[in-house]
């Protein structure tokens, strides 16, 4: 038999719908997802680099380290994507662009005034 004071929190209600495990209130009505869409600390760099690990030997333009919330990230990423003419896309903090364009990426990102490595190889 499970307690209420065991750790386990309410995620779902007949009444509201989904709950927010965080905050406790119904999903629509979330305090804390304004929290979440602050910028993740980074250490200013951004990394671009080429992937091809769990891609059947494709390459993938990987950047990393941009401190931008995550709507300003898929925009960037979109305009990246435009940019190298190539699809992609944009998840956990970090933007995939499908082939090896790093040059373009690099020279894109530093007409915007961000400090950008390359990494790997």
């Amino acid at each position: 038999m499970k307690k209420w004071g065991d750790g386990s929190r309410l995620v779902y209600s007949t009444e509201t719908g989904r709950v927010c495990p965080d905050c406790g209130q119904p999903v629509a009505a979330c305090t804390c997802k304004l929290n979440k869409t602050a910028a993740p600390a980074t250490d200013g760099i951004v990394r671009v680099s080429l992937e091809t690990k769990g891609r059947k030997g494709k390459g993938v333009t990987v950047v990393k380290g941009v401190a931008l919330d995550p709507a300003a990230l898929a925009l960037l990423g979109k305009q990246l994507k435009a940019s190298c003419g190539s699809g992609g896309t944009t998840k956990d903090d970090v933007i995939e662009i499908q082939g090896d364009h790093r040059d373009t990426v690099i020279a894109a990102l530093q007409k915007q005034g961000m400090t950008v490595k390359r990494a790997g190889g």
